[in-house]
């Protein structure tokens, strides 16, 4: 009996084996009926001898037989600038492929294209992925458009700084090179591709011209030192979407999906002691902080003047001051993981015309868009008084109940003011430590003060601050003020009756 149980067991262990193998006599030859989820894969814009995110491209067997596609190749060969990987095997020619019936296969797509021509700033890259041969060859077309770029990294010669302190005390240390004499001009013929943090040498200028494109690599920025000056010359754009003559501050990675993750970079750091810093039609998008600026104690000096600027999507804040002197007209500072706009320990700030809006939906957020805060002293013991924080015509608003923090120790001065403003505010939030700070109808502080109302954005998600004509905030605006800043941030004239904020009304453009 056991005898015949185990020849029952290995008969038909034999039949389940026999029908669970596939041999190559089961397979067809690929006749050219294979189907494909592109035509064409679009592999996105790269700099040259950076590598692409991986891309890829499903083929089908949609017939009913088993089949083996006898090659699958580049049509460039091994020149290709391509890199195939065929069902978890890399290489960039492959044999006998199997598909089973009604199946499919992965193919993953990467490149580094390596541009050798002085002359040409843009090569836009093709090849083909073959599949089989004459007469039953099918193609699936590859396109890449490479740049060529100006890349600034360390050769030798680095230096480690303390940037500033994170959430839990702890110091964010940066490697740093000085930028080469050669360098200090950025115009806008080439990208600029910057590794680590590119430092201003003391004494001299960083100067930045209208159009030029700015790219960072993870955790790289630029550093203005001591007595070093950033000069940046950016100019009104034609086109609000093509920003011909913005200079503008991003990641390196040019994939469409990389456009709105923040973090993917440093900061732009103007330390103590730097002078004649000055800012116009930048956009600084997607950093970790965007700009922050450094003062000195008793310093007379404007750390930065910036106008008809943009800075959002920073992981943590936009623009950070810490007893700093900033002259401000037409900025807009968008979403951010933080406050849009952190004022600490002192200095003296004016902002007109500006948008301070954080409508951030990446993560929750717990800081107003605008929080100031005046409560240490400096290490003699003094305290850093704010000498003054004036807002005029500016919007300060966003997607949580309150949108703005004061706080002081009542012992630093803490002199602010804010005419003709919209304010995102609810008194009656429990958070709110002193409620004398926020007395609307305080004329010392305070002056034409709107806490509620549509204001009618076009797309604040997306850090888009237009404002239409069903605005709370048409006509609402100083002209004395105005008259400083006569045009707003795209050139539109705002006088004789300006609007809150960096942008003067139009009708919604979609």
């Amino acid at each position: 009996m056991r005898i015949r149980i185990l020849i029952t067991l290995s008969v038909l262990f034999t039949i389940l084996w026999g029908s669970s193998c596939r041999k190559d006599f089961d397979y067809t030859a690929s006749n050219g009926h294979l189907s494909f989820s592109k035509d064409t894969v679009y592999l996105d814009t790269v700099f040259t001898n950076i590598g692409s995110s991986t891309y890829t491209l499903k083929v089908y067997n949609d017939t009913k037989d088993d089949i083996i596609i006898p090659s699958i190749t580049l049509r460039n060969g091994t020149e290709s600038f391509y890199r195939l990987n065929v069902d978890g095997v890399a290489g960039n020619s492959f044999t006998d492929i199997p598909i089973y019936a009604k199946d499919s296969l992965f193919v993953l797509i990467e490149t580094t294209i390596d541009i050798t021509d002085n002359s040409v700033n843009e090569l836009l890259y093709t090849d083909a992925i073959q599949f089989n041969n004459e007469p039953n060859l099918q193609s699936v077309e590859l396109v890449t458009l490479a740049k060529d770029a100006v890349f600034l990294f360390a050769n030798k010669n680095t230096e480690r700084i303390d940037l500033y302190d994170d959430e839990t005390g702890n110091p964010i240390q940066i490697e740093g090179f000085n930028i080469p004499n050669e360098n200090l001009n950025f115009t806008k013929g080439k990208s600029y591709v910057i590794y680590g943090y590119a430092m201003v040498p003391e004494d001299k200028e960083l100067v930045i011209d209208a159009g030029a494109r700015v790219h960072f690599h993870q955790n790289s920025g630029i550093l203005v030192k001591n007595k070093a000056t950033l000069t940046i010359n950016g100019e009104l754009s034609d086109s609000n979407k093509l920003l011909e003559g913005e200079v503008i501050f991003e990641g390196d990675r040019l994939e469409p999906e990389f456009a709105s993750i923040p973090g993917q970079w440093g900061a732009i750091w103007i330390s103590a002691g730097s002078i004649n810093n000055t800012i116009n039609h930048l956009t600084i998008k997607n950093a970790a902080l965007g700009l922050f600026v450094e003062g000195k104690v008793n310093e007379s000096e404007i750390s930065l003047d910036i106008s008809n600027s943009r800075i959002y999507n920073s992981s943590r804040y936009n623009l950070w001051a810490n007893n700093a002197k900033i002259e401000a007209e037409n900025i807009v500072l968008g979403g951010s993981g933080s406050s849009s706009l952190f004022i600490e320990n002192g200095g003296a700030y004016s902002f007109t015309h500006a948008t301070i809006a954080n409508y951030w939906n990446k993560g929750f957020r717990f800081n107003p868009a605008v929080a100031i805060s005046n409560t240490t002293s400096n290490n003699n013991g003094f305290g850093l008084d704010l000498v003054k924080a004036d807002f005029k015509n500016c919007i300060i608003d966003g997607n949580i109940q309150n949108e703005i923090s004061l706080q002081s120790n009542n012992e630093n001065s803490l002199n602010y003011t804010f005419q003709n403003c919209f304010i995102k505010f609810n008194k009656n939030q429990s958070s709110i430590i002193d409620s004398s700070l926020y007395e609307f109808d305080n004329v010392t502080h305070y002056s034409n003060i709107i806490t509620n109302g549509s204001l009618d954005y076009y797309f604040p998600y997306e850090n888009d601050f237009r404002i239409g004509l069903n605005s709370e905030i048409i006509n609402k605006g100083d002209v004395n003020s105005a008259n400083f800043t006569p045009l707003d941030i795209l050139g539109i004239t705002r006088i004789p009756q300006p609007d809150l904020g960096a942008f003067q009304a139009k009708d919604n453009e979609f």
